[in-house]
């Protein structure tokens, strides 16, 4: 699996299958894992290492892009709500997890983080550039507008 540099630098590139677009802070693309149809990751580039590593202005547009980018989801899946996770703890590069919470999930799982789901769950819908094309387009236009 890519680094989130390796990601950034493909998102350059224009290689990243996965891009959705580019956003004032960095780069919005879908996540390999689709278990929660929508599930999102936005790149910060320039890379630093956490949001501290960012000014006031940088910080509020990486937070702003953040809710933009759930307020496409929200419009674009249907979700209910959404969560959102800034960690780093493993690949030390500023990256958000967007991830669209529904309705229809199961009880137990619906009020938990979105990473309480089993594994065989969480690795059984991967990102499929053919599948999840119409999802990029819908989102990358939903971007714009909200932008």
């Amino acid at each position: 699996m890519p680094s989130f540099q390796e990601r950034v630098e493909a998102a350059r590139a224009g290689t990243n299958p996965a891009l959705i677009c580019r956003m004032p802070s960095g780069w919005a693309a879908l996540c390999d894992l689709q278990y929660l149809r929508g599930y999102t990751i936005l790149l910060a580039d320039p890379l630093v290492a956490s949001l501290n590593d960012l000014d006031e202005s940088g910080r509020a547009r990486f937070l702003g892009d953040m809710a933009r980018l759930g307020d496409a989801l929200l419009e674009v899946t249907g979700a209910a709500r959404i969560n959102y996770a800034i960690a780093g703890n493993t690949d030390p590069f500023l990256h958000a997890h967007i991830v669209p919470r529904f309705a229809d999930e199961p009880e137990a799982l619906r009020h938990n983080h979105p990473w309480a789901y089993p594994p065989g769950t969480m690795d059984a819908i991967h990102f499929d550039p053919l599948r999840d094309q119409d999802l990029i387009r819908q989102l990358a236009a939903a971007i714009r507008k909200h932008s």
